[in-house]
């Protein structure tokens, strides 16, 4: 047990001394917040124009956590870049001689994303429901209505476990560059738009991150299921990056 907590330990050294790494995890907190703010300003302003561009399905709860939506892409950079950093700069290989126990490593790396991931996550959520509801002024609705503690609490778990599923797809492809150019525009746009589509709809809604967005949704009656197919995708790509990671030659 003392080897595993000193290797975590390790691992939260380096992520604070790998400067990439550290700035997009911290990213996470202007953009989530920026946009939250920015959000709720732009909704106050619909509603009392009487504004046809407010979406019809518009509510001052799931605008809360729209903020998150944008910065969950620094997450997945931070996920991606705590994996490939090392492999990249060949930090690896001592990484390895300090840690030989493949297992042991692998293990402390993904418990290190996990803890940074949630401890960022929590406080960011709450924060960006908050100024949304804030800026949205006398429209806004308060951080205990009816289905909001339980999507908050979601947004959290979905952000960790989007986190870990781009560093078990960073492990599987041992650069920076693969993944990010497959994960980027997947959250950016690209399931959203295969789940407009109808040939593709209903396969959209079992990708990773649409899935677990079932979790951010006030409304839902499906959010333990879309907790369940992002948990499997997660589970799979940790398993498939550690698969790859014991196989390395260093």
């Amino acid at each position: 047990m003392s080897e595993t907590v000193a290797a975590m330990r390790a691992e939260f050294t380096k992520l604070r001394g790998v400067r990439g790494t550290f700035f997009a995890l911290l990213l996470f907190v202007p953009v989530s917040v920026l946009i939250a703010v920015l959000g709720g300003w732009s909704a106050k302003g619909a509603i009392e124009s009487d504004s046809p561009g407010l979406r019809s399905d518009f509510t001052p709860e799931q605008a809360g956590l729209d903020g998150i939506l944008y910065g969950q892409l620094a997450l997945i950079v931070f996920g991606v870049l705590i994996v490939s950093s090392e492999y990249a700069s060949g930090m690896m290989r001592v990484s390895l001689l300090a840690v030989p126990r493949r297992g042991r490593l692998y293990a402390a790396k993904m418990a290190v994303t996990t803890v940074a991931a949630a401890a960022i996550a929590i406080p960011v959520t709450v924060v960006s429901y908050l100024v949304t509801q804030l800026a949205l002024g006398p429209h806004g609705a308060s951080i205990d209505a009816s289905g909001v503690p339980r999507a908050l609490a979601g947004a959290v778990v979905y952000l960790t476990l989007m986190s870990l599923f781009a560093s078990g797809i960073a492990a599987m492809a041992r650069s920076a560059v693969l993944p990010l150019a497959i994960l980027l525009p997947m959250v950016l746009a690209g399931t959203q738009i295969l789940s407009v589509i109808g040939a593709t709809k209903e396969v959209a809604r079992y990708f990773p991150d649409q899935a677990g967005m079932r979790m951010l949704d006030v409304d839902s009656n499906d959010a333990y299921t879309g907790f369940a197919v992002l948990l499997v995708w997660t589970v799979a790509a940790l398993a498939v990056g550690y698969f790859r990671h014991s196989r390395w030659d260093a």
